[in-house]
This record gives structure tokens, C-alpha cells and sequence, in this order.
């Protein structure tokens, strides 16, 4: 009896339209047909949070009928819940349909199918745009750039002291330069975890550790200096000096002022989540609510949209298993719409994964950000060992450009 060979079968990955288009022309469809069937080819799951109970069950009857899921909390059933978080679950065509016909429900649906359709495009859209950076300007969407961090201080939890002198600090930013870091992250107070209440260094003693590094390196080096603070004094200093970015890790939460600041100059800013405590109903969600929080602030201030980064702040505000989570679920950062930078280098996440002190995380750092970049999830990363990242990032987009 002669043999049957199989089908060669074999699941196929497909993120977002672009790659189910793709997929859909390598068999034949038409172009027309490709364009109309990629759709139902991607399938998303959304949480929406804290939703009233008559809206919900609306929502949910209203995904089923088009062939989509939607988990409520068990008490809406037995009326014992007024309101409820909910997960949804369909395509980007049942979405789209989904969203068409809510917007003519009661009880705040037509909002929340704007909210829905901005978030699904928001995830699935990576936009090119430039950041100005004054006098430069870094593109954002075609590659990850390197952020090489620069610490003047005494007491940073990875390389304290080694800097401290400007004219090791300008020879560390020329080497960092050489090394490939498209930006140089320069900061004068330790960005080990702070707490509201402890006493913070002064705006004075920062502003005079980090000036004379920074004078020479605007007249140095050809690359963008971001200026690490959450202090309105300094980040004005540093921009009256000629700084390019501000790099603010309480996300213009700590001390608003410098939001103003920021919009003054027109500068591209980091707003980076952190909290005081390790306390979350709910991590990403709480982690995103800050976050937009954070964004709100600079919008109002008058900081551009266009000029907005987000940073989901490992190793602040969390604990190591809450860091690893994060990472995990990094891209559902993309859901704001905004480029995310990630900066997990030396963090102490790393040493209890694999217990090694702050000087010999190399290895594990490029984990964080090949997984960054291999998840479409780190449009810059920070670091502190420039060349050994920046082959990794060229490396690993190569794997994902395929």
C-alpha cells in the first residue's frame, strides 16, 4: 500500500494586519480579498476596567452576536455587582463592527467605542516620527536607539564614583558615542529608588555636578544629552545650558513645575512610572493608569504630543517578581500609543535572577533588551554598556525584520 505523504502543516505567526496581509497573498488571495480577510486574521484581548453593570452586560451580548467573547465578573449575573471589569475577546473585524454599533448604546458606550478603536490602533501602529531635539533630531520607528547612561554622582547603585570627575565623565561620553549610544542620558543624583519621604539631594548640589560635565559635552559630542531629573530648577538649568531631552523618573508627578519647563523648550521628554511601595490592585493596569496620568501632565503643561516617551520604570515601585511581569507584558505598554523606553541595565531584577552583583549583569541586561526589542516593545533602550547592546539590538532586529 503506498504511503500518503501529510500536508506539511504548520501554525503560522501573524502580528497585525501587515504580517496577515502577507501571509494571505504567499497563498494566492487577492489583493482585494487579502486587504478585506486580514482582519479577521488578528485577534486581540482588551480589559476594560471598572465598567457599569448594565453597560457590561450590553457590551458583552453585543461581542457575542458577532462571533467575539467577553468575561464579565460572575456578580452582574446575580445583580450582586454594580460594576465590573471586562475582558474582551475577537478579531479586529469583530472589533470593528463591535464598535459600530455601541456607539449608538446608552450608558457611556459611545465613548467607550472611541476608547476602544484608539487603544487597537494604538497597539497595532508604529509610527516613524522625529523627535526635536533643539538643534538635533533623533527618528523614532526604524530602529531602537541607545540611551548610554552617564552618572556623575558618588552613590549610584552600579558605577558610583566612576565618573564623578567631568573629565572622566566627557571621555566615558566620547566612548559611548564611539560605541554607538545615540543619546547620552547624563544625571547627578542616583536613580537607585527613592521613596516621597526620604530627603532628596538638593537642586543646587545637582546642578552643580552635573554642569560642568554637560557644557562640554554640548560642545563635544554630536548626539542629543538627555538630562536626568525630577526637578523643575534643574531641568531648567540644563535646558538654559543647551540640554536636549529631560528625563524625569516620577513622570512630572514629583514636582509638576517641570512640565512647564519642559513645554517652554520644546523638548522631547521620558516619563517614567514609579510609585512609593510595591502595592497594585491590579499591575499593568495601575502601571498604565499612571502612566497616562504622567502624560496627561505634560499635555496640559503644553508639552507636544509628538514629543512624549513612556517608560514603565524597572526596578521602581516594584518588586523583582512584579519586574519580571512587566517585562513579560512590556508591549501591552504600546496600548498608549506612545514610544516606550526601557531601562532595565544592572537592575537588581537580574541579580537575584541569576545572584551576580551590579558589575557583572552584562549578560542578563542584553536579555531584557533583546526581548525588549524582539517584542516591538523598546523603541529606545538604556543602558549602560553601549557596544555589547548595540550589536545585540542590531542582531536581534535583524531576526525580526525577517
Amino acid at each position: 500500500m503506498e504511503k500518503q505523504e501529510g500536508h506539511n502543516l504548520r501554525v503560522v505567526m501573524i502580528d497585525g494586519q501587515d504580517e496577515a496581509r502577507q501571509a494571505l497573498l504567499e497563498v494566492g488571495a487577492d489583493r482585494g480579498g487579502a486587504r478585506w480577510m486580514s482582519s479577521k486574521a488578528v485577534y486581540r484581548l482588551i480589559r476594560v476596567k471598572q465598567l457599569k453593570s448594565k453597560a457590561a452586560v450590553i457590551l458583552k451580548q453585543e461581542m457575542l452576536s458577532r462571533g467575539g467573547e467577553a468575561a464579565l465578573n460572575r456578580g452582574v449575573g446575580n445583580f450582586s455587582a454594580e460594576e465590573t471589569d471586562v475582558l474582551l475577546m475577537g478579531t479586529l473585524r469583530q472589533y470593528d463592527e463591535l464598535c459600530k454599533k455601541i456607539k449608538m448604546q446608552p450608558f457611556g458606550l459611545r465613548r467607550l467605542a472611541d476608547e476602544i478603536k484608539e487603544t487597537l490602533d494604538n497597539y497595532d501602529k508604529r509610527e516613524k516620527r522625529t523627535l526635536r531635539c533643539r538643534d538635533r533630531s533623533l527618528s523614532l520607528g526604524e530602529r531602537t536607539l541607545v540611551m548610554g547612561i552617564l552618572n556623575v554622582t558618588p552613590d549610584s547603585f552600579s558605577d558610583g564614583g566612576k565618573f564623578f570627575d567631568t573629565g572622566a565623565a566627557v571621555e566615558h561620553a566620547h566612548q559611548m558615542v564611539e560605541d554607538g549610544a545615540d543619546i547620552v542620558d547624563l544625571g547627578g543624583e542616583s536613580t537607585r529608588p527613592v521613596t516621597w519621604s526620604e530627603e532628596p539631594l538638593s537642586a543646587a548640589e545637582e546642578i552643580r555636578r552635573i554642569m560642568p560635565v554637560l557644557e562640554r559635552l554640548l560642545q563635544e559630542v554630536k548626539v542629543p544629552v538627555s538630562v536626568d531629573t525630577y526637578k523643575a530648577e534643574t531641568a531648567r538649568a540644563a535646558l538654559d545650558a543647551g540640554a536636549h531631552m529631560v528625563n524625569d523618573i516620577w513622570g512630572f508627578q514629583r514636582d509638576p513645575g517641570i512640565a512647564a519647563v519642559a513645554a517652554e523648550y520644546d523638548v522631547p521628554v521620558i516619563l517614567m512610572h514609579n510609585q512609593e511601595g510595591t502595592e497594585y490592585q491590579d499591575l499593568m493596569g495601575d502601571l498604565l493608569a499612571s502612566l497616562r496620568r504622567s502624560v496627561g501632565v505634560a499635555l496640559d503643561a503644553g508639552v507636544p504630543e509628538d514629543q512624549v516617551i513612556i517608560d514603565p520604570g524597572i526596578g521602581f515601585g516594584k518588586d523583582a517578581q512584579q519586574n519580571l511581569i512587566v517585562l513579560h507584558r512590556l508591549r501591552e505598554l504600546r496600548s498608549l500609543g506612545k514610544p516606550i523606553l526601557l531601562g532595565a541595565s544592572r537592575k537588581s531584577t537580574i541579580g537575584k535572577v541569576l545572584n551576580l552583583p551590579a558589575d557583572q549583569r552584562l549578560e542578563g541586561s542584553l536579555a531584557t533588551v533583546v526581548w525588549g526589542v524582539a517584542q516591538d516593545a523598546a523603541d529606545i533602550v538604556r543602558v549602560h554598556d553601549v557596544k555589547e547592546t548595540a550589536r545585540a539590538v542590531r542582531m536581534t532586529e535583524a531576526i525580526v525584520s525577517g
